[in-house]
């Protein structure tokens, strides 16, 4: 943030330009009044489109891919009549049904503002993702309970090489839509996808204890599946804190520090900019959202101070592409 002068929080008028409407008179900014700007261009409804299309796709084929994983799985387990096969397939395709909530999201976040969300449903995502970090969760729990349910009542497992099999298509499959999923997630910036990606990496390290269930029998150690078991539930608890950080935080409004100082450094390299001031950032989904204000000379004419917010909203949105929407507040530099 570039220092303003003494009294520089004082509060001016403002004009807000986003849906065409004047609310200040048509004076020189010289007369000592603030002005807003802010653009809602046909751009970003078409970045919407995209974004959200993009993480719908993503969301599919991510859900086709585990449900793959998953019935190859179950005709495996019509086979072997493992306990332990059956028991991680149907985790596996319960957990398929996360796919739900971000497929809403990211169908509600195409919805244009309105008088009662007036910033859109953009944060209908975030919900998602909350959804999803209450899954890992309980995936975490599900692995935990099971180990310590073999590790009160070992029994062998039949059919060891088959299940080793199974087991490993669950681990390639999982992984391969987590991969997908974080790659499209961190793409488009929602973090939703990038947790429900997450999730299905437990599903992954779920399916890895089931051949080490396999391993364990075929080696006669009856204690080591439920205690490679607890590792994997331990792993899973991990992942759950380090994805459940991020998505309460964007609940919160958290963002990068980093981030406030590139619009901050983008709108003071503006001609015309005296002082930057009051900045904002707030992400709605997958879109982020910067308010500022801006101090200009107070003898420009209200045309030319409108000029330099449109300048600084350019210079913000092209140093940083994160970021949608911009709505620049000015004041004379008297104030």
């Amino acid at each position: 943030m570039t220092s303003p002068p003494e009294h520089a929080h004082d509060q001016p008028q403002t004009h807000d330009r986003a849906h065409g409407h004047d609310t200040l008179p048509d004076h020189a900014a010289g007369h000592g009044h603030g002005h807003g700007h802010s653009h809602d261009p046909a751009y970003l409804l078409d970045d919407i489109a995209t974004t959200t299309a993009a993480g719908i796709r993503a969301t599919v084929i991510g859900l086709i891919g585990l449900l793959a994983t998953a019935l190859t799985q179950l005709v495996i387990v019509t086979f072997t009549g493992s306990v332990a096969l059956l028991s991680d397939t149907v985790h596996n395709l319960g957990d398929c049904l996360t796919a739900l909530p971000i497929w809403l999201a990211f169908r509600l976040a195409r919805r244009p503002p309105s008088r009662r969300f007036t910033y859109g449903l953009g944060r209908v995502e975030d919900l998602a993702g909350l959804a999803v970090v209450a899954a890992i969760g309980a995936s975490g729990l599900y692995a935990a309970w099971v180990s310590v349910d073999r590790l009160l009542h070992p029994s062998p497992t039949e059919h060891a090489w088959v299940v080793i099999a199974a087991g490993i298509v669950g681990v390639v499959g999982n992984e391969m839509v987590a991969r997908y999923r974080i790659a499209a997630g961190r793409r488009i910036g929602s973090l939703a996808l990038v947790a429900d990606g997450e999730h299905a990496r437990t599903d992954g390290l779920s399916s890895l204890a089931v051949v080490a269930s396999g391993v364990a029998s075929l080696a006669g150690w009856p204690y080591a599946d439920p205690v490679v078991g607890l590792v994997i539930a331990a792993l899973i608890a991990r992942l759950f804190v380090q994805t459940a950080r991020p998505v309460l935080g964007r609940l919160l409004d958290d963002v990068d520090p980093h981030l406030v100082d590139r619009v901050e450094t983008a709108a003071a390299t503006v001609s015309g900019v005296a002082w930057v001031d009051q900045t904002q950032v707030r992400w709605l989904g997958h879109r982020a959202r910067a308010e500022l204000a801006i101090a200009v000379d107070p003898s420009l004419s209200l045309a030319a101070a409108h000029e330099i917010a449109e300048d600084v909203e350019a210079a913000v949105r092209g140093a940083t592409p994160e970021i949608k929407q911009v709505a620049v507040r000015t004041a004379p530099t008297e104030h």
